[in-house]
């Protein structure tokens, strides 16, 4: 597939000739054929032109249609230009100085969060379109030959222009523009698709949010290969049972999920003895580090295989892949192997160190972004030139990850630099540990950290496999006697006295900041209060007899009232389970889900366990939370759809605890 010196829109056009009627875009209310996306991109790249798009400039993307996004970016690339993509989950101002920065020549776009001066092209008449929305069948029926000629392809775009623009997470500052070249996603869309060898038959279905990375990849390995992008009718993601519905209705076969969304979607997979689709091969999991328990489990229970992928923003997505089987004795599932046209070296100082040995994950090649928007000085510290390459001139990135190369040449994740801690004058780094402690079958999560007071020990916060053995949200149980010397036994006889934790609790949930990092201010304020036992002391030596207001304790000042049997139903159940699964004891009955800390992976966990507290609301989807963001305002729905089942008005099934 790769030819050396060609553009993306090439390839684009190849696939056109070669199989014009296949799907190309798979919507809920339309199947579009290559032929049919290349006419109407076609169109949409000459309203782009005559709006000042050219190469060098951006076209900005606000749509709250996925399938108009996709059609959006490569209308983009055909005029010339490359694409950024606005978030709308973003906040106004974040939204606002997205769209300062990127100073886009035209933006297209018809979503409530999109700019004033957005609008949608209108694409050619009789551009035809196979209607069934999610169906198998996928041939658009137009009779319209397909083309050669696009309107950028006079206008010299050429492999160094800018393919798109798309920013980081700003989780340590604000958030960075990262410029990727229309030559470094040809390789990147080439190299994903033969890695994962896809073929005019698969179908990948979207679902990362818009503005994340992870889109680029979803999209564009697939339509190098001839394959289909099966899009959702809106950006609202996806519960556990939606995505299986989705890929089932679909005949998804290859999806990419978040390392929490996939072990979401297998727990519910597992809770109800399925196994995945029918149709579905592949799974594409990554973004955090894999715990292998999970990882084999999925491979001894289902079908559908596994790759565990690593990459970043900065390095256009995607830079290794593993799709083998996890050998029993490994413990960890490596990140794999490189892509083409990805060199991958492991330094310390700088200097590349031997396989087998950890140091800092540098990666090089032609896929590396050119830098940031606007940001020479954080280009010039994380974009090196490389003293070590063959070629001269050239640069690796600087990912701040620590790795290994494995005896089978796979890199393996060993943690984050800035995530090192020093215990006792020893560096240490905690996933070590945390691994460690999740090797015992009873522990499903486990973070630990220096104790806040001297630093001098590790505190280890674990969260049981089975949620009947968890406290209540919002306190910690501090482990002793028997219990403690079982689960510190194994890390006794691998790590060196100064790894090994020397306090450990047992949480109900890791909880996390806004940024979706594990809050270890918190964890330490739920130690703080500890309870053993039997009611021990916590590690301040203060008696722990008393606790924070749990699940089933009265709200207090605005809390639910009491009804007949001392509980407002089933007011008093949704109030429970939004403390539950936000780890929030205080929360009330008219606080907002979203304010605190609520997002897509939770909110997917709060809708699986409302619908086992109420079995009528079964069919209840994310879009009833959004409707209805608190307590109040969610229990009333559930009373006004009978979610509170018959013969039992609104008494709730007894979960969570035996």
């Amino acid at each position: 597939m790769d030819r050396t010196g060609t553009d993306i829109l090439d390839l684009w056009d190849l696939r056109v000739r070669e199989n014009p009627d296949a799907p190309a875009l798979v919507t809920p209310r339309r199947v579009l054929s290559y032929r049919s996306v290349d006419l109407l991109t076609d169109a949409w790249a000459a309203s782009l032109t005559g709006h000042g798009a050219r190469p060098g400039r951006l076209v900005g993307l606000a749509f709250a249609d996925p399938g108009r996004t996709v059609l959006g970016m490569i209308a983009a690339l055909k005029a010339g230009s490359g694409f950024t993509v606005l978030d709308d989950r973003l906040p106004a101002a974040a939204r606002t100085s997205l769209v300062r920065r990127t100073e886009a020549a035209v933006w297209l776009g018809d979503g409530a969060h999109a700019p004033a001066a957005a609008f949608v092209p209108t694409g050619p008449a009789g551009a035809g379109t196979h209607s069934g929305a999610g169906t198998h069948s996928g041939a658009g029926t137009d009779s319209h030959p397909g083309t050669d000629s696009h309107p950028g392809t006079d206008l010299g775009t050429g492999p160094g222009d800018t393919a798109y623009v798309l920013f980081t997470s700003g989780s340590t500052g604000q958030p960075k523009g990262t410029v990727v070249e229309r030559d470094a996603l040809r390789r990147f869309a080439v190299a994903v698709a033969e890695r994962l060898e896809l073929t005019a038959a698969d179908r990948w279905l979207q679902v990362a949010s818009l503005g994340f990375d992870v889109l680029i990849e979803e999209v564009f390995p697939a339509l190098m290969a001839g394959a289909a992008v099966v899009c959702r009718a809106d950006t609202h993601a996806l519960d556990a049972e939606e995505l299986h519905s989705t890929m089932a209705a679909t005949g998804t076969t290859v999806v990419e999920l978040s390392t929490q969304y996939w072990l979401e979607y297998a727990r519910w997979l597992d809770a109800r003895g399925l196994t995945t689709p029918a149709d579905l091969r592949l799974v594409v999991v990554g973004g955090e580090r894999m715990d292998p328990r999970p990882y084999r489990q999925w491979q001894a229970r289902q079908p559908a295989r596994l790759a565990h992928v690593y990459g970043l923003t900065e390095c256009t997505v995607s830079s290794t892949f593993y799709t083998g089987l996890l050998p029993a004795g490994a413990e960890e599932v490596p990140l794999g192997t490189p892509l083409r046209d990805v060199e991958i070296s492991v330094r310390r100082d700088g200097r590349p160190v031997p396989p087998g040995q950890s140091g800092e994950i540098h990666i090089g090649g032609p896929l590396l972004a050119r830098g940031f928007l606007g940001d020479e000085a954080a280009t010039a510290r994380r974009f090196v030139p490389d003293a070590w390459a063959a070629v001269p001139g050239a640069r690796v990135y600087t990912t701040g990850d620590l790795g290994r190369i494995d005896p089978d040449g796979n890199l393996v994740f060993l943690g984050r630099l800035d995530d090192q801690v020093k215990i006792r004058g020893h560096r240490l780094e905690p996933a070590r540990v945390e691994r460690a402690l999740c090797e015992d079958p009873a522990v499903d999560q486990a973070v630990v950290f220096p104790d806040p007071g001297t630093g001098t020990a590790l505190w280890g916060f674990t969260v049981p496999a089975d949620p009947r053995h968890a406290p209540l949200p919002g306190e910690a149980v501090r482990l002793t006697g028997a219990e403690r010397d079982a689960l510190l036994a194994p890390l006794e006889a691998a790590l060196p006295d100064w790894a090994v934790p020397r306090v450990l609790y047992r949480v109900a949930v890791l909880p996390k900041n806004p940024h979706g990092k594990i809050d270890k201010r918190r964890l330490s304020d739920w130690a703080a209060g500890a309870a053993g036992p039997s009611g021990a002391t916590g590690p301040s030596g203060a008696t722990t007899a008393g606790r924070a207001a749990g699940p089933g304790d009265q709200a207090g000042p605005g809390g639910p009232a009491a009804g007949p049997g001392g509980r407002d139903e089933p007011l008093a159940t949704v109030v429970d389970l939004f403390r539950e699964v936000l780890g929030a004891p205080g929360l009330g009955p008219d606080d907002d889900f979203f304010e605190h800390g609520g997002q897509s992976l939770l909110a997917m966990r709060l809708l699986a366990r409302l619908r086992e507290s109420f079995p009528a609301s079964a069919g209840l989807r994310a879009s009833a939370l959004l409707r209805s963001p608190t307590p109040r305002l969610l229990a009333g729905s559930l009373g006004t759809s009978g979610a509170s089942g018959a013969g039992g008005a609104g008494r709730p099934r007894q979960v969570g605890r035996p």
